[in-house]
């Protein structure tokens, strides 16, 4: 996967703004950019205008930080993951998540946000909540502890 970013290479932002003087050419269309700010992306420089997912013809300069690059095409990451990501089924409900779907991980697990839960109370958690891990249960504290003194679990802290 050849991933190019692209809002911050080196503390350089992508949208720059053009010196006075000689203007940079398009890498899309070809003709000298006019305009005040450029966008500088896979070491050419575009138009906003110019700068497009290949598939879905979005601006890429809106959409986010990251473009993708592959087999010659310019695109954003949901067309890439759509075209070039791998699927999966998630830990908790087994269902298809597709591979533009922002994920949950905890060791080899994968799960969809809304499955991301205790999966003995159901409370919900967010990046950076501590849970726990035990045969394949996702636990949250609460729960864990009171498994460790009834003697259940042993420790595999996330």
């Amino acid at each position: 996967m050849n991933i190019m970013v692209w809002f911050f290479v080196v503390g350089v932002p992508m949208l720059s703004v053009q010196p006075k003087g000689k203007q940079k050419g398009c890498a899309g269309c070809n003709r000298k950019i006019k305009d005040r700010y450029l966008l500088k992306a896979l070491d050419k420089y575009w138009h906003e205008d110019c700068l497009k997912c290949a598939c879905c013809d979005c601006r890429l300069g809106e959409v986010g930080s990251t473009l993708y690059t592959k087999a010659n095409l310019i695109l954003c990451r949901r067309d890439y993951l759509r075209l070039f990501g791998t699927t999966g089924n998630c830990a908790a409900c087994s269902k298809l998540i597709p591979a533009f779907e922002m994920v949950m991980r905890a060791r080899d697990n994968v799960y969809h946000l809304d499955c991301f839960a205790c999966q003995l109370c159901n409370q919900r958690f967010c990046v950076g909540d501590k849970f726990f891990l035990k045969n394949n249960m996702i636990l949250c504290q609460m729960d864990y502890e009171e498994g460790q003194l009834n003697g259940s679990f042993e420790s595999q802290v996330q």
